[in-house]
Formats: structure tokens, sequence, C-alpha cells
């Protein structure tokens, strides 16, 4: 039996990933070896980790003489034998237990896993030295050379580990820096870190350098403040836990606001930007797009540099970031697993950590798993920030601007060190931030695009020419505002920095705007805005007047090649006011939304639009979806509906079909087979959503406003000019009254049912789906409602309904799709269906009993060819 387990513990890609696999079905796996040790699983539960705490002294310092003690988490491969190793570094302010969670899924992976604080952090010794080359970067090729010696590592040479590094923020900063100086290094994942430190601090969106750049007092103050460390010590100390020549560069800098060439060049140093083109590892770079403290192009720099070298470069822009958003912990957490198994352990990728290029785009909730659908588009090839550009004009005549006394009050962009608090008001409009005042009266000059006549992707950074006149040194902030019919907002929370001078008799300049990934929609305008201040930059405190003007057109990069595929991801832990949501779920049901949703998987593309299939309003093929509980809801169901075709959904409860009707909406992601609307495939608030409208599950208002307010709020919230809502056509079908300007919570049922489904005709979408739609309704009403889809359909649109009232989808529609138990028993007109001298009612059960009794199709009448085709 112990020759056997030693046998197994020596071979981890056969036995463990075995007993991954049993503990995700529920049952345990244990494999007792020599002397009592338990390797495996404990039932139900996730492999246990053993770990070794070490501390690890090194010497760093450029001569070498500097000892420092290295607090260090050992995490031993799950499974036993040899395995590649990993280190994995932690943020700024931060210790090695910020990164044990993802040590441990490593660790269970197969993976030697070593974390430890950096100097000065933690229980380590020695002074923070910002990841200088002679300091941190010593300390961790020393760690190296421990895990070359570890008997759990795997070796490719004598003192040679195969090692991957990860990180966030200083975390990744040093992956990178020690992958330029130890060759070594075989693999890097950094996240959300810089390229250049002091264009970080000191960024100028002219590109004239750091020596001229606005320094990032704020982010500074938050970035120096957490490395004081606590206790007597750092109180007594001014310089906290710093190196004396770094706390006297950052309080000379603090109390200036300018950088001295000493300072800019110890940022340097510390600077991957200083080793890139000694860094030929491959290397995932992943940025967060809620970061004003490391924007996107810190990662565009780090990745272009790299790839110059010929190494392997994956670029991902998330959520998430320094200032909040949604941190897709599992999802990037998997992509650098990904990562590691292809370039450690030499195996095929198992997701789209291989792609070139890749961008999340946040979305709704799947309701059926409460989980965030986001969409993810992907290239093979990154594309940088400046491919494909297009150049939109601007209007607005030279602007005069003020910079007040003091600075004070600031305008507002993004709310550093405050996380999710600054992404609030961008998802229900209720937030904080949209409640601040972003543009302060007087100190902002503005220049519009004209109105979009189609959506405008912009993925990259925008660039304008700007002219400037005025006297001295002239800080200014540039940034892009999305101008909706109902008002404008930011399109990202950051502002691109930049300085001029010399500019007395006018200076022009051109300047790049921060890089974003961001749908403008058609009838939408995009604004720039030049401000002289921001709270998160240092400006003078003399008043001063300026004048701007835009003297080229604004310039916006789109990458056409991108594809879209859609997936959930763990739900977002923000908590949205009740009204904000109320107003989501309007838009949600509807499937209507400003963006385009989708995909936030493992990357990878989809056909989007099959021009075969172009004018056929609705075509299901193989759609299946099953719930968490094992509840198989619909089972390989096809059909396909026509122009002019009112299509009745029919099966008894449980069928599957609001199930269905939610997934053709894009509420939820199917397992299987797929959905496209005039041969556009629907991924979750994918743009071919505009053109139906629906009505499942209820209606969803809000009670204080009218009813009139209601269908406005709506319509303003599909972003969609207002002509095209046609409100009078809705109106007319609500048949409200006087009670249409009254507030909806003193509606009855029926009246708030014709009221949602003039909501779902808004805009007159080409199809139309409505579950349920007669409930509440009195026999005159459903007649009613009966005429008004019959008219619809006869247009040249397109009717689905769902409904119990046989006798009513009898007299309303042309063809059916009987379901049960998930699949479809009959389809084809409804006449055929009915055949001659019954009701539907009798053809109904007829079919119902026969399918439950041999649960295949084919066993009731049939009508409709073999495709599905209704």
């Amino acid at each position: 039996m112990t020759s056997t387990i030693e046998r197994l513990r020596g071979r981890w890609d056969r036995v463990g990933r075995t007993a991954r696999r049993v503990t995700a079905a529920g049952g345990a796996l244990v494999l007792v070896g020599g002397g009592g040790l338990v390797w495996g699983l404990a039932a139900g539960g996730d492999a246990p980790v053993r770990t070794l705490q070490q501390r690890i002294q090194v010497m760093d310092g450029p001569k070498d003489d500097q000892r420092v003690t290295l607090d260090t988490t050992f995490y031993r491969p799950v499974g036993g034998g040899k395995g590649p190793a990993v280190l994995l570094g932690h943020g700024f302010g931060g210790s090695k237990d910020d990164v044990r969670a993802e040590a441990e899924e490593l660790a269970r992976e197969g993976y030697a896993v070593l974390a430890w604080s950096a100097r000065g952090f933690g229980k380590s010794t020695g002074e923070i030295a910002l990841n200088s080359p002679d300091y941190e970067v010593k300390d961790v090729r020393q760690l190296i050379d421990w895990l070359a010696k570890r008997p759990e590592v795997q070796l490719d040479g004598p003192g040679d580990p195969r090692v991957g590094m990860a990180g966030e923020s200083y975390g990744g900063a040093i992956a990178l820096l020690t992958a330029g100086h130890d060759k070594r290094v075989d693999a890097i994942a950094p996240q959300i870190t810089w390229n250049d430190l002091a264009d970080a601090l000191f960024p100028n969106a002219t590109g004239e350098g750091a020596d001229k750049g606005v320094f990032k007092k704020l982010w500074a103050g938050i970035f120096f403040s957490s490395g004081m460390g606590e206790g007597p010590a750092a109180q007594e100390n001014a310089c906290g836990r710093f190196m004396p020549a770094v706390c006297d560069m950052y309080q000379e800098i603090a109390e200036t606001g300018r950088p001295t060439p000493a300072a800019i060049e110890m940022l340097k140093r510390s600077s991957p930007a200083a080793v890139a083109g000694q860094i030929k590892v491959p290397s995932l770079i992943v940025q967060g797009q809620s970061d004003s403290l490391f924007p996107l192009d810190h990662g565009d720099a780090n990745a272009r540099a790299i790839a110059r070298n010929g190494a392997p470069v994956s670029v991902v822009w998330f959520q998430g970031g320094h200032d909040g958003g949604d941190p897709e912990t599992g999802r990037v957490r998997g992509l650098v697993r990904d990562w590691f198994d292809r370039y450690l352990e030499r195996k095929a990728p198992s997701g789209g950590a291989d792609d070139g290029f890749t961008v999340t785009r946040a979305g709704g909730i799947d309701s059926s798993t409460q989980s965030v659908v986001i969409e993810a588009a992907g290239t093979r090839t990154y594309p940088g920030l400046a491919s494909g550009t297009r150049t939109l004009a601007l209007t607005g005549r030279e602007q005069t601007i003020h910079n007040p006394a003091g600075g004070s009050p600031a305008s507002i962009s993004a709310l550093p060190g405050l996380g999710a608090l600054g992404n609030l008001g961008d998802l229900g409009g209720a937030g904080l931030t949209s409640q601040l005042p972003v543009d302060m009266p007087g100190q902002s000059a503005t220049f519009d695009t004209a109105a979009l006549a189609q959506p405008v992707q912009l993925t990259g950074a925008a660039t304008v020419r700007i002219k400037v006149t005025g006297k001295g040194d002239i800080p200014l902030f540039a940034k892009l505002y999305d101008v909706a019919p109902g008002g404008a907002s930011p399109a990202r929370r950051l502002a691109a920095p930049l300085r001029v001078e010399k500019a007395d008799t006018g200076r022009e300049v051109t300047v790049t705007l921060p890089a974003m990934d961001y749908r403008f929609d058609r009838g939408h305008r995009l604004r720039l805005v030049v401000a002289t201040t921001d709270m998160g930059f240092a400006t003078p405190p003399q008043p001063a007047s300026f004048k701007v003007a835009a003297v080229s057109g604004l310039t916006v990069p789109a990458v056409p090649s991108l594809h879209t595929t859609a997936a959930p991801l763990p739900a977002w832990v923000w908590i949205l006011p009740g009204v904000a949501l109320a107003v989501a779920a309007g838009i949600l049901v509807t499937g209507r939304g400003r963006r385009g949703r989708g995909r936030a998987g493992l990357l990878g593309s989809a056909e989007t639009f099959d021009p075969a299939r172009a004018g056929v309003p609705l075509q299901i093929t193989g759609l299946t979806k099953a719930y968490k509980n094992g509840h198989l809801a619909v089972d390989d169901l096809s059909f396909s509906v026509e122009k002019g075709q009112v299509l009745g959904l029919l099966g008894p409860n449980g069928a599957g079909k609001t199930t269905t009707l939610r997934m053709l909406m894009g509420l939820i992601h199917p397992d299987a087979g797929e959905i496209r609307i005039f041969g556009r495939r629907v991924t979750p608030g994918a743009p071919v959503l505009s053109r139906l409208g629906s009505f499942v599950e209820g209606p969803g208002f809000l009670p204080h406003l009218s009813g009139r307010d209601n269908l406005d709020l709506y319509w303003r919230a599909t972003g969609r000019p207002a002509e095209e809502a046609h409100l009078d056509e809705a109106l007319k079908i609500a048949d409200l009254g006087a009670a249409l300007d009254r507030a909806v919570r003193t509606y009855s049922q029926g009246m708030r049912q014709r009221l949602a489904i003039a909501q779902a005709m808004l805009g007159l979408p080409d199809l139309l789906v409505l579950d349920e739609p007669t409930n509440g309704l009195d026999p005159p009403q459903i007649r009613e409602m009966r005429d008004v889809l019959i008219r619809y359909a006869a247009e040249g649109r397109t009717v689905i309904v769902s409904s119990h009232l046989l006798s009513e989808v009898e007299m309303t529609c042309t063809h059916a799709v009987v379901m049960s138990r998930g699949r479809r028993v009959a389809a084809g007109p409804v006449a055929e269906i009915v055949g001659s001298g019954r009701r539907l009612e009798d053809a109904f059960l007829e079919i119902i009993s026969a399918g439950n009794g041999s649960g295949v199709e084919g066993t009731a009448k049939v009508a409709g060819n073999g495709k599905g085709e209704a």
C-alpha cells in the first residue's frame, strides 16, 4: 500500500487533478502515507495545503552589506512530488498574508508557492526602498536561490528553479523588475502596476515627460502614508519604515509639488521601464480600468516594451483597479493559473490566457445564478492604445477659464483611496460620485462633437490638439464625457493632467486623453472638458485666467477585430440603492440598455452575425439551460419564427417557457446552443436587443412616479433619441386616460399590465416578447389586447406570446410551439396543431400527455419541418 502511495505522490498530474475532480463532485479521496502523513481531501472540502513558515536572511544594498530578515510562507504543492515555483508579491502597505488565498489555490494546482513580506513591511526587517534594484530586487533574487534548494521545486538546471512571479501593484512591479534582472524567472503575471513610477506620480498628457508633469498629490500621499507603519516607532520617526533617502525625496516634492532631477532618477530606477529591454519572458499584463494611480497606459507601455523583445505577451483590461470597480478576482486568478500552466508546466492553455488582448465590460445579473454577466472582447493581437483611429469634429469657441485662489474649490475626477465609492454612481446614477460637483463653474472649457449617427466603441486613448494662452505655469486636466439626450456623465472618472508653459501668445499641444474602453451610443455626443483644477493633483495657489481652444477634432481609437462572448462572474459586493436598482432592472427586462454587454469568461471569439439569417426575426438552436440544483429547465430546444407571425409559446408550469424567454432577452446565459435575432447572436445586452421589446415576469415600475414619467424615464435610460420612442402610439395602447399622470402606486393590476405592455412597445421593436400579457385584464381589455397584437404583427413585425389562456392563443396566434419538461414536443401553424373539429385545449392536453409519456419529441402530432421552424 505504502509503495503504491509513494508512486502516486510523485505523479501529481494524474492523482492531484483526480482528487480535485472528486472534491468538486462532493466526494473524498484520502491517501495515507508512511508516518501517518495525510495526502488528499476531507469529505466535501478543499485539499489541505501544508505550509512552512520561514525567516530567510538576505544581504542587499549597493555594497551587499545590509542584512535583512524576510518573513516568508512556503506552500508545498498538494499531492507531493516536484512542481514549478511561483513567487507571489503583495501590494504596497500589505504583507505576505494578503496573498494567502491565491497561494493556496496555486498549491492545490501543483505549484510550490513562496509568499514573502517585502523589506519594511509586515514582520520583515529593513527599510522600504520602493522596489529598488539595490534592495528589494536583490532580496527576491536570493529568494529564488532558496527555492532552488527546495526538494519540492522543479529545476531547469543547477541553481535554476522553474519559477513564475505574480502580484498586484507593488508586487506586480517587483515581478517585472526581477524578470529584468534575473534570467532564471520563466514567466510573469504582473497586475495593476506601473511602468515608470516618475510618470505615474508626475503624469504629463502632452508626452513632455515627468519633469514637466503635474504632481499626483493625493495618491502620492496615500502611497507614502501606507508605508509609515504602526506603533510607537512609526510615531517617533517622521519617515516611518522608509529609507531616509526615499523619505527626503517625498517630503521635498510634497512641499513644492514639482519633481527634482534626483527624485526623477530615483523613481525611474524603481521602474520596469528601466529594464524593459531585458524582460524576455512570457508576460501576462493585467491592468484595471478603474485606476487613476496606474492607468491603462502603464500596462500598455510594459506590454509594448516586452513584445519588442520577442516574448509572448497577453494584455487584459478588467473592471477593477486602485479606484475600486469589480475586481474580477476569480477570473483574474484563473488567467494567471492558465498562464503559468502554459509557460511553466508547458501545458496547452485551458482558456484564453494566450490571447493577445482582452477587455471586459460590465453588464447585468444572471437571475438564475445571481452572478454578474459581463462582456469580454478579445483579439489575438494586442492593438495598443491608438489602433484604427477616426476623427470626430469638435465645436466650441475659444473659452476663458479660471484657476481659483488657493486652487480651491477643485473639480473632482477620481476619488483616490475610496475604492468602489468612485463607481457606484456609474452603475445606478445614485452613488456618491453622482452627487459630487465634478467640474466647478468657471473652471472648465467644453467642446462637443455632433450627435453620433452610429455608436462609437472607444478602445484605447483618444487624442486632441488644443491651444492654450496664458502666463506662467499652467496645469490643466482633460477628460471625456458621454452626453446623452438626458444629460452628461463622465466616460471614465479619470483625468489626463498636462502642464503648459511659455504660452503668453498662445501655444498648441497634443493631449492624450485617459485610455479606456467605452461605448458611446447613437444619438450621444462626446464632450471634451479641459479644467484648471482637480482634487487629486497639486495646482498653483495663485489665481489666474487662461484661454483654451480646440484646434483639431477628437481622434478616437477603435479595435474592429474585437470579438465578444459572454459568461457569468461572481456578483459585485456593492449594494445599490433601491431606486437605482429598480431603474437598472427596468433596463435589463427590456434588453435595451445603453451599452453592449456580454462575456467575461476566459476569452475567445464568437460568431456574431450570419448574413444568411439576417431576415429571420428569431432562430433558436439547441438551447439548453440547467440550474444549480441540477434541474434541466430547457433541453436542446430549437425553433424559428418568421416576420408577420404571432407565435404562442405553450406548456404547463415548469415546462421551461419563462427560462427560454429570459435567455432570449440576454438575462440568463445558456449552457449550450444559441439564439439569433435577425442573424445576430444574442449575448447579454447585445446591440441587436435594441430590436426586441419584452415584458416578462410582471411589471417593475417606480411607484412614486406617474405612468407617463415611468415611460419617459425608461426610454431615456436606453440612450436612444426621444423621437424614436413613438410615445404616442404606446400611450394609445395603454389607454389609461387621466390615470397616465397619476402615481403608479395607485394603479390596479390591469392598469400596470397595460402600462408594461406599452413600455415594451416603445420604439416599435421588430420582435415583441410578452409573458402572460392578459393577466389582470378584464374581457373587453383582453379582446383589445388581442386586436393590438394581431395588428402589430400585420405590419411586418413579429410577436411571441407565452400564455395559459389557450382560447386566447387560439384566436390570437398564427403559430405555436408546445414545450414539456424543457423540450419542444410540437410546433407549427395553430390550425395544423389543432386539426379538424378540435379545440386548441384538447390538442394541447393530448400533446403534453404524449410528450410526458415518452419524453421525446415526435410522439404527438408535430407540424413544422425538421429544423424546428414554426
